[in-house]
């Protein structure tokens, strides 16, 4: 693959990303008017019928974003519903485009002083990055779920944080996550990658930040825990059918499962020295045990799939992230059966997750997050850019400054 420069890789990647915003827009915003109901709803405080504000979940436990999603939703409401929901969906692309970004930096950050190759790195970047922004798009724009967007750029944000050995902004971008989406509390131990002396400061901000967004809605109104207890039809395209389940909507253990799987598979994935791979066990398992098969669900994945390519492994093909995109995705449309889908969505999440735990992975050369060691020589190749780029590890395109290496 031909060298390609820092403005090169990000204007093929912003021009990918405007392509697919103007493709999917005009037909866009499928489940936006939950948001712009969530965000009327909590900011109206006494007023009203008395179901918003503090007693939005007790009285809407069908709205089943967090509550930092409808705070961000509401300020859109001022616009015209059209405008609104085209600004919001121009946001949320945006997000996605600087999420790539976030995964180049922290990826680059992550590998310095280990002799990696930087303009390896930026091609691995760009190729995942050109199977991420067409899922990111689905749940962005066709969607419109701002609070799977919120939740998974606070994700990128707390792996960036992570990558720094930043204790107190990894907890607190995680509980942010939390605060938008509940699903995000399978990334929690992207905290357990961090320096141990370091655990009590992260959880701490962690714990505090998700009680002061969730705690005064069940304080305020007991009957809020109805939100957790929403039900959704069981399709019969979802993997939980191929694992014996056949109620016909959620079972009551359903949700308690998910949340216990993804916490143990990510514990698991640290353990074993294999923190990138959190994020994809997370979204693993939600879509393995979620009686529901919308396409925006891929999206976690596709995250999840981004950061073990760049940062989990070396490969100059991420062949995990088009994987993704071409298997979950591709499957909707090509696949008319919806037991042949369901058994397809379990086989991905049964062999990318015993890849990404049981695989040899190379460890020459790699480091810890936070954590630096002397230069090595690593299975990349030189540790320089193309001509003119600069040499090594001072060259990178997404390092930050030097008072902070």
């Amino acid at each position: 693959m031909p060298a390609i420069g820092q403005r090169t890789h990000l204007i093929l990647l912003t021009a990918w990303t405007v392509l697919w915003f103007a493709v999917v827009e005009p037909h866009g915003g499928f489940s936006w008017h939950y948001l712009r109901t969530g965000g009327e709803l909590i900011y109206q405080g006494g007023a009203g019928d008395g179901s918003g504000g503090l007693n939005l979940y007790a009285h809407h436990p069908e709205l089943q974003m967090g509550p930092l999603s409808f705070l961000t939703a509401g300020l859109f409401n001022p616009f015209p519903e059209a405008t609104g929901q085209f600004l919001a969906a121009a946001l949320m692309s945006l997000l996605g485009l600087a999420i790539v970004v976030l995964a180049g930096r922290s990826a680059a950050f992550h590998f310095l002083g280990t002799g990696t190759n930087h303009q390896r790195l930026r091609q691995r970047v760009l190729i995942a990055g050109l199977a991420f922004i067409p899922m990111w798009t689905e749940v962005a724009v066709r969607f419109g779920h701002l609070d799977d967007v919120l939740a998974l750029f606070f994700t990128a944000l707390a792996v960036r944080a992570l990558t720094r050995g930043n204790a107190a902004l990894t907890g607190a971008c995680l509980a942010l996550a939390m605060d938008s989406k509940p699903t995000a509390l399978a990334f929690v131990p992207l905290l357990l990658a961090l320096p141990r002396e370091k655990w009590p400061r992260a959880a701490l901000w962690c714990a505090g930040l998700v009680a002061v967004a969730w705690l005064p809605f069940f304080l305020g109104d007991p009957q809020s825990f109805a939100a957790a207890k929403f039900a959704i039809p069981n399709h019969p395209a979802s993997a939980l059918r191929w694992l014996g389940v056949g109620d016909p909507e959620t079972p009551s253990w359903d949700r308690p499962a998910q949340a216990a799987l993804g916490l143990a598979l990510g514990a698991i994935a640290v353990w074993r020295g294999r923190w990138a791979a959190v994020v994809l066990l997370g979204a693993n398992a939600r879509i393995v045990l979620d009686p529901s098969v919308y396409t925006y669900y891929t999206a976690s994945v596709l995250l999840g799939t981004l950061l073990w390519d760049v940062i989990g492994q070396r490969r100059l093909v991420p062949w995990w992230s088009w994987l993704a995109l071409l298997i979950l995705y591709g499957s909707v449309f090509a696949v008319p059966d919806d037991a042949a889908r369901g058994l397809i969505r379990l086989a991905f999440v049964a062999v990318s997750t015993a890849y990404v735990l049981l695989w040899p992975v190379r460890e020459r050369g790699r480091r810890g997050p936070g954590r630096r060691r002397p230069p090595a020589r690593t299975d990349e190749g030189p540790a320089q850019d193309a001509p003119g780029d600069g040499p090594g590890p001072a060259a990178t395109p997404w390092a930050g400054p030097p008072a902070a290496r």
